[in-house]
């Protein structure tokens, strides 16, 4: 099923020309039609599929759809619209990216599939970093999955600048322990977003991160 023409792509590419709120409104039944409704459709097409194999799945599109306005208070830049559109499905949604699931960024330049630990508390960093020096191996297993680092290569995220002296022997062994972010990313082409097999070529990288998330889910419970 295609769920978007090309024009999802054609506005980005416009409006990063004329990101200017005069020009977005003169654009906003466009916006309408070609990049809001259908990402919804499409975002609830991706809950309908995940829920078929995760039951505890209790959202739909509005809670994951990010908005496309940009958070200019603390910015320089003080373009008011993202060049692209964003949801995160997990449990928590888009207002808790703590919690590992699925994240979509559609733009002109590629698509973006995130999933893992985003923004995770002090708390829940923690326990993961308990949970992994208690057992690399496990961790280590899920991540050199040959699926899992042909479609996202590796875990990503910032680390600590000076890592505690009770850490520091475990960050020898297991490096992964000194981040304070345990996410990945797998990237693919534009011309996917308007093809019929979005949602189909979408749910196989979710199959092929579940893994990782569900350990994530897990440890920081």
């Amino acid at each position: 099923m295609q769920y978007f023409t090309e024009d999802f792509v054609a506005f980005f590419e416009e409006l990063s020309k004329n990101n200017h709120k005069e020009w977005f409104h003169e654009n906003r039944k466009r916006y309408e039609g070609s990049v809001k409704k259908p990402f919804e459709i499409f975002v609830g097409t991706m809950i309908e599929k995940i829920r078929e194999q995760d039951s505890s799945l209790d959202v739909v599109p509005k809670d994951c759809v990010l908005r496309i306005n940009r958070d200019i208070r603390f910015s320089k830049d003080k373009s008011p619209y993202n060049l692209h559109y964003t949801a995160f499905i997990s449990k928590g949604g888009r207002k808790d990216k703590s919690i590992p699931g699925l994240f979509l960024r559609f733009s002109p330049e590629m698509i973006g599939i995130m999933g893992g630990c985003f923004g995770p508390s002090k708390e829940q960093l923690h326990k993961i970093r308990m949970a992994v020096k208690k057992s690399p191996k496990e961790f280590k297993k899920l991540l050199d999955n040959k699926d899992f680092v042909q479609k996202f290569g590796e875990i990503r995220g910032d680390k600590m600048k000076r890592i505690p002296k009770e850490w520091q022997e475990a960050c020898k062994k297991e490096p992964l322990i000194a981040n304070k972010q345990f996410y990945f990313v797998g990237e693919e082409a534009p011309d996917l977003i308007h093809s019929q097999v979005l949602a189909e070529e979408i749910i196989k990288y979710w199959e092929i991160m579940r893994p990782v998330n569900d350990y994530l889910s897990k440890v920081i419970q």
